[in-house]
């Protein structure tokens, strides 16, 4: 079975700044120009670019752990060449094992961390057609973060609105 939710080597660090701290409420950057369903297209221009970058995102929270959250970022970049699926989970996450993605009961992989901020860990990868076509035509995404090496927690992610959301992305 092709993998799809593979590791990538390039780390696109232009956006990163600006959007993380739009990822928490509290700490809301940008401006939200849209909703998709359960998406948010948000858009800022990040320091030193001299265009705007918008993203669709959506924040959740583990159901039975509400201190364990996480924000799922969608974007293109800015040349337009790729699309990235950002994931930034809180510390305190085991590193080693990755973040796992099943959606719609398929196992999709696992993508490694490419890098902690004070305000959490980040996973990157680069969406192939097939992995965004899974995205689109999924109900339900489950990302899945580990404590410990035994205990994965899962957090649902509704894929509500991103087909809508990522069409409008510019």
């Amino acid at each position: 079975m092709k993998r799809y939710f593979s590791i990538t080597l390039s780390i696109f660090v232009l956006f990163i700044s600006s959007m993380i701290g739009a990822l928490a409420p509290a700490n809301a950057q940008g401006v939200v120009r849209s909703q998709h369903g359960d998406w948010q297209m948000s858009c800022d221009t990040p320091p030193g670019a001299s265009f705007e970058q918008c993203a669709i995102i959506q924040n959740v929270t583990a159901e039975n752990q509400p201190n364990v959250g996480l924000s799922v970022i969608v974007l293109k970049t800015a040349d337009q060449q790729a699309r990235l699926l950002r994931v930034l989970v809180p510390l305190g996450v085991l590193l080693p094992n990755g973040l796992g993605l099943n959606v719609d009961g398929q196992d999709m992989g696992r993508v490694a961390f490419v890098r902690c901020l004070p305000n959490g860990c980040i996973a990157e990868v680069i969406m192939d057609d097939d992995l965004l076509d899974v995205l689109r035509d999924g109900q339900t995404a489950i990302f899945v973060v580990f404590k410990t090496p035994e205990e994965g927690i899962g957090i649902p992610v509704s894929l509500n609105g991103f087909t809508g959301g990522f069409a409008a992305l510019p």
